[in-house]
């Protein structure tokens, strides 16, 4: 299976991304954001990081990127693209995902553990997976989810969301939101199930000696969905 990892300035997240895809079987390439065209690909990830420092609102410049149109045209021809984190912000800046990442609820930046609940397995990304409730990673200051009522009724009624922020037994409450998201999102999916967007870095969770293993369980399941 073939990816590309999409790299923007700012982004510090796409050799970890690099490496994770790598050891569970990907063939990646690293593409440079002024690029035009995707080389031939199963999957596009928008990694994590600080795109144009932030500078403006999150993932807005690189949301105009040159590069951007061809993940478009590979999103709508059906292929996978997943967005962690700004990668998340920049899927919703060019409309490829509904709603909007606003600042967190208490205007201060995360960083740490968190477990979310796989919350549709009818996909490619967590069909089959083996565990229902991941420990993944944050460190966001703009993590804050947030749609129009009429956005969250087309969303809730094609099941488009993905992940949400839960305790460790998986139950969904305002003590196991870290940043104020509506309805403690963490995940979304557009109405295809094609593109994923998330918060939660999984490819910081890929080794039980330095980190933790639940991101493995999301690239193991991935690749093997994949083919």
């Amino acid at each position: 299976m073939r990816s590309s990892v999409i790299i923007f300035p700012g982004s510090n997240c796409d050799r970890d991304m690099d490496v994770a895809l790598k050891k569970y079987g990907f063939k990646n390439h690293m593409i440079w954001h002024n690029d035009i065209t995707l080389p031939k690909c199963d999957l596009v990830v928008l990694p994590g990081g600080f795109s144009y420092g932030d500078y403006l609102r999150c993932g807005s410049i690189a949301g105009k990127s040159k590069i951007i149109q061809s993940v478009i045209d590979f999103a709508k021809s059906g292929g996978l693209v997943l967005g962690i984190c700004n990668g998340f912000q920049i899927l919703t800046e060019t409309g490829l995902l509904p709603g909007v990442l606003q600042q967190n609820k208490y205007l201060n930046f995360i960083c740490r553990n968190v477990h979310v609940k796989v919350n549709d397995k009818k996909n490619k990304y967590f069909k089959d997976i083996s565990k229902d409730i991941l420990e993944l990673h944050i460190a966001h200051n703009e993590g804050n989810y947030f749609c129009s009522e009429e956005e969250l009724k087309v969303i809730e009624d094609n099941n488009q969301i993905a992940l949400t922020y839960c305790n460790s037994d998986g139950s969904n409450n305002k003590d196991s939101n870290p940043n104020g998201a509506l309805k403690n999102i963490a995940g979304i999916f557009n109405k295809e199930k094609n593109v994923l967007g998330m918060m939660p870095h999984p490819e910081r969770m890929i080794d039980k000696y330095l980190s933790g293993q639940d991101g493995s369980v999301f690239f193991e399941n991935l690749i093997r969905n994949s083919k």
